[in-house]
């Protein structure tokens, strides 16, 4: 065999197995659309962790994929910097990854100079190690104005349901919480940063799956609806029409 022969047998079998490639994702991303959820027919709930990653986080990952749960972490930068390959694989799991600031200042106290800054330092350490930058943002302590929704210069996503995970540090509360007063269409407010929280979170998923709802991240709660910068949302109950 000559070496103009062996050139164009190798550019053949590379060409092919591009082809292959190229097919299989795309019939694997159909596939993926063809399974969208639509909350507006089924029974959804947006369940959300604040102030993470910790170590804590990675025992979450594993209950939610048991569930095939689909979440939204609002992450802090210097969380992320010192913890990147678990927002890594938060996202590699196919969960949302949110902007919560820096280091979780009221931004309502902040000049827009320091909200902006707090966002986009969250911004290149999220991209960093995801590939991709938040496209939401939650103010710590749900904290807004005017100031902060033209500084975040995207949508601003806070919640419906509060468990008060973080006063009251107990699993079978926050549990208990989240099933009084969750319905479909609901943003769960919880905190991936104490262990009571993930403790709960068997109880909260097993309970939810037996009464039909599925487990979606904040963007796929309002889809095929956009949302739109400058916006504070609090839930999507409104959309549900089953």
């Amino acid at each position: 065999m000559d070496r103009r022969t062996a050139a164009v047998m190798v550019t053949t079998t590379l060409l092919a197995v591009t082809a292959s490639v190229t097919t299989t994702a795309h019939a694997a991303t159909a596939s993926t659309t063809a399974a969208a959820v639509d909350c507006r027919k089924v029974k959804c709930v947006a369940l959300t962790f604040d102030d993470g990653p910790s170590g804590y986080t990675n025992r979450l990952l594993g209950l939610l994929k048991d569930y095939k749960a689909k979440a939204t972490f609002y992450v802090v930068g210097q969380n992320v910097a010192s913890k990147p390959d678990l927002v890594r694989k938060e996202a590699a799991a196919g969960h949302q990854i949110g902007n919560h600031s820096w280091n979780h200042p009221d931004l309502t106290k902040l000049t827009t100079a320091q909200i902006k800054s707090q966002l986009s330092r969250t911004d290149k350490a999220v991209k960093a190690a995801t590939g991709k930058s938040p496209t939401t943002v939650r103010p710590p302590y749900g904290a807004q104005n005017a100031k902060v929704r033209s500084a975040a210069g995207r949508p601003l996503v806070n919640w419906s349901v509060d468990t008060l995970d973080w006063k009251y540090r107990d699993a079978a509360k926050v549990a208990a919480a989240v099933k009084k007063y969750t319905k479909p269409g609901d943003i769960v407010l919880m905190h991936d940063i104490h262990k009571t929280t993930v403790d709960a979170m068997p109880k909260i998923l097993a309970d939810f799956k037996s009464r039909g709802y599925k487990f979606v991240t904040v963007d796929q709660l309002f889809a095929p609806t956009k949302l739109k910068a400058g916006t504070v949302y609090y839930s999507n109950r409104s959309a549900y029409r089953p």
